[in-house]
């Protein structure tokens, strides 16, 4: 089943937020072509559904006539001890004699109580489910692929962050040193300055371990070397005109392992109705061409020993009917857990949709609530880009202690980070929206 993602809801980054690096640029839409291609789930599954279609064949549910050709030759090498009455026994050595055996023989059913056509009805439904659970490993990858994108989108952004946070702290350096050079400031607050600026540097470097964590688990989901390196191409934005109406009929009517859920259950009512089916006569059809040819080297006619040869070969044909009677309660035995299977089935229904209804709901709400604290973040962001311009002057002009303008400093990293990952976790809770409304990916 050829598979297309849907057109990804992602800009491209700003100049200033790209993350050096030697690797090419990686679109999140080049990252799901690469993934629904190479992904081993989706590999995987693709030929179980292969699988699936190949016995979808009316030979298989028994619906066409089976036929065999036999073969069988022997050779014989016998003594020999004849007797008639007083006569002096006749004694043959190294006897030989050969026989030939062919035919060919063919069987067709021609009622079973309609068994072979539920049987084909069943391949069918089948078929269809294994298409549901591609579909469903297709965009479950989907949404993991773009989760692991955006992560990789997120941790770049957070080096910027920390980035950021060095070159403020660099000034801070050089202003402190200079105050002190003049005798203004303390040489202890110059080592402060320091010792504050090596633990961003540490942050940094723990940042840079997260970036590559997440672009070696973007590359696993993608199929290629976990070395291979990349920088994101996409930025992450987040849609805001999802309503829990649309995605709850969307569910209902496209989530791939729901449709699997209802298709299990009609699998079900077929294999009780198979059962069910065993109990009436099977009547079949039978016929065949058969060749015997027995050559005898040691064969008597009267006193006289000759060769003989019978060769016999037509056509034979009939009628075969067969009645179940009794079989020990086994069908009886079939048809209650064929009930019960069908039961099972329609209470697996029951708890998909009870499942993803709930995955829905709580998607929406996260989503919902992500939105606001994006928008609140948004704003917090401007505050802090402000207040660190404003204490970075003040410090300059001596009008600010060391310490208010690391915490400046602090509050506009946490609110770098901080919109991050809100951001993030909405684009999740987005993806996760429309993975459940089957809207990632697209026959």
């Amino acid at each position: 089943m050829p598979l297309l993602a849907q057109q990804p809801t992602a800009r491209p980054q700003p100049a200033s937020a790209q993350v050096a690096t030697t690797g090419p640029t990686l679109t999140l839409a080049e990252a799901i072509r690469i993934g629904l291609e190479k992904n081993y789930g989706i590999q995987l599954a693709r030929q179980e559904e292969r699988i699936a279609s190949n016995n979808v064949t009316r030979g298989n549910a028994g619906q066409l006539p089976t036929v065999n050709g036999n073969a069988t030759r022997n050779f014989n090498r016998n003594n020999l001890n004849q007797q008639f009455g007083d006569n002096d026994p006749r004694i043959i050595n190294g006897a030989t004699s050969n026989q030939l055996n062919t035919n060919v023989a063919a069987t067709w059913t021609i009622f079973d109580g309609m068994g072979m056509f539920i049987a084909y009805d069943r391949l069918q439904r089948v078929a269809q489910g294994q298409r549901q659970v591609t579909r469903a490993t297709a965009e479950e990858t989907v949404a993991d692929i773009t989760d692991a994108y955006f992560t990789v989108v997120r941790e770049a952004g957070k080096i910027k962050s920390f980035e950021e946070a060095l070159r403020i702290g660099q000034q801070r350096i050089d202003l402190t040193q200079a105050r002190a050079d003049v005798g203004v400031s303390a040489k202890v607050e110059v080592l402060t300055a320091r010792v504050d600026y090596n633990a961003d540097r540490a942050g940094l470097i723990q940042q840079q371990e997260a970036l590559k964590t997440a672009k070696v688990n973007l590359n696993n989901l993608l199929g290629r070397s976990p070395a291979l390196d990349f920088q994101p191409a996409d930025s992450i934005v987040v849609s805001r005109d999802l309503s829990r109406e649309t995605v709850a009929q969307a569910i209902r009517q496209n989530n791939p392992r729901l449709q699997q859920a209802k298709i299990n259950t009609e699998i079900a009512t077929y294999e009780r109705r198979l059962v069910r089916a065993s109990r009436l006569p099977q009547v079949g059809l039978t016929t065949g061409y058969g060749l015997n040819r027995n050559i005898n080297n040691a064969a008597f006619a009267g006193t006289q020993l000759t060769t003989s040869t019978n060769t016999t070969h037509g056509l034979n044909y009939g009628l075969v009917a067969s009645v179940p009677i009794f079989d020990g309660f086994n069908r009886n035995r079939l048809e209650q857990n064929a009930r019960i299977g069908e039961m099972q089935s329609k209470l697996e229904l029951e708890q998909t949709q009870l499942q993803l209804d709930a995955e829905a709901e709580q998607a929406y709400a996260q989503y919902q609530n992500r939105l606001q604290l994006l928008q609140l973040e948004e704003d917090n962001i401007l505050l802090a880009r402000q207040n660190i311009a404003i204490a970075l002057e003040r410090y300059r002009l001596g009008l600010l202690t060391p310490l208010v303008l690391r915490e400046a400093q602090r509050t506009q990293l946490e609110a770098e980070n901080r919109l991050l990952d809100i951001r993030f976790q909405a684009k999740q809770a987005e993806t996760t929206l429309r993975r459940l409304s089957s809207g990632l990916v697209r026959e």
